[in-house]
């Protein structure tokens, strides 16, 4: 039986936003996302990273650069609160008019945000259900693509998300939720799910 997931952008959501990040020890937790992380584990609810990662396709570093980070970001987790995402899925492609320089990421994918590849794949491969899934994001590509599959948009604070409230940062979102941070986003989630007795009390 199909599953609903708890699907989370990275940057700006779990680590803190710095830009692109060319050393491997500027990505750093924001406070407390480890422990909610480890809440949605403890409930066993089906964590998925789905993040838009061009800094290959710039040319900015190569794609073993994008890989170590996730690795770094999952280290971390498990280190603060034994924490671990089910799944990661990392779109590295840019089309060349946004600045796709590379040219073996440079082209246009159904997986880049707010497209709906990384989900579509994710459900099919982890029999998932879309319908009953969250998308929590800090920018309105998060909210369009959780929209795009019928899935729950809940933006946050952190990271690029006051600037999108404040409509300086890329277009106007429309999610079922706005949180403060991944804690309140998760407090959110896990209380919809109680209701809908997805997840029972434990």
């Amino acid at each position: 039986m199909a599953k609903p997931a708890i699907f989370l952008d990275r940057d700006g959501v779990l680590n803190q936003e710095v830009g692109y990040i060319y050393k491997l020890e500027d990505l750093n937790l924001i406070p407390g996302v480890a422990q909610a992380v480890r809440r949605l584990n403890d409930l066993n609810l089906f964590c998925c990273l789905v993040t838009n990662q061009a800094g290959a396709a710039r040319g900015y570093y190569p794609l073993d650069h994008i890989t170590a980070l996730n690795n770094r970001l999952c280290r971390l987790l498990d280190e603060e609160a034994g924490a671990k995402l089910n799944a990661v899925y990392s779109c590295h492609t840019l089309s060349p008019p946004a600045g796709g320089k590379n040219p073996e990421f440079a082209r246009w994918s159904t997986w880049r945000k707010p497209n709906t590849g990384m989900l579509v794949a994710a459900a099919w491969e982890h029999d998932l259900d879309l319908s009953q899934s969250y998308m929590v994001g800090d920018k309105a590509t998060d909210i369009d693509m959780a929209n795009n599959v019928g899935a729950k948009g809940i933006l946050v604070q952190t990271g690029y998300g006051k600037r999108v409230l404040a409509g300086d940062y890329q277009h106007h979102a429309d999610p079922v939720y706005l949180a403060a941070n991944l804690v309140e986003a998760v407090d959110w989630i896990v209380g919809q799910l109680l209701q809908s007795s997805v997840i029972s009390h434990q």
